[in-house]
């Protein structure tokens, strides 16, 4: 499987996600099947059959969070050298050509994206469209409603 691109931050979140599923909610759905055991006829308790379908959603996260944390490819941008190129994990802050809209976006991994919080996917595409360019230059970016044109004002290293 390849290797998947991912934040410094984002691997944090998802370790601190892991950690909370593993420490808190399993054992805590764990003694929820406990008590509705013990309420006796399994086949019409509704407590019973409501926590087991929670420890599956809780069992299929931590898998899935396991998985994506043993294929992350871990990128931290503080020990990139700045510079006015576009690559993975820095803010750029482009304006849209036809109204002068700015609008800035940190490029992410696909887990950590964001758009309310200006956080997105290094795969969607703007930020396939950014990856590369330089400050000053125009990006060209297909949208559902046609071809929009941003020029890229800053790039910075966060």
């Amino acid at each position: 499987m390849n290797r998947v691109p991912m934040t410094v931050e984002g691997e944090e979140a998802l370790r601190a996600e892991l950690e909370r599923l593993k420490k808190i909610e399993r054992p805590a759905v764990v003694q929820a099947i406990a008590e509705a055991r013990e309420h006796g006829d399994l086949k019409e308790n509704a407590e019973y059959h409501a926590a087991r379908e929670k420890q599956g959603f809780i069992e299929g996260r931590i898998q899935e969070i396991e998985g994506k944390l043993s294929h992350a490819l871990v990128i931290d941008v503080k020990t990139i050298e700045p510079g006015d190129k576009v690559i993975f994990g820095t803010t750029v802050t482009i304006i849209h050509i036809d109204d002068d809209r700015e609008v800035t976006y940190k490029i992410v991994g696909d887990d950590e994206a964001d758009v309310k919080n200006q956080k997105i996917s290094v795969n969607s595409p703007i930020a396939r469209a950014l990856i590369g360019k330089e400050v000053g230059d125009v990006v060209v970016v297909q949208t559902p409603s046609g071809a929009v044109e941003y020029e890229i004002d800053a790039v910075q290293h966060l």
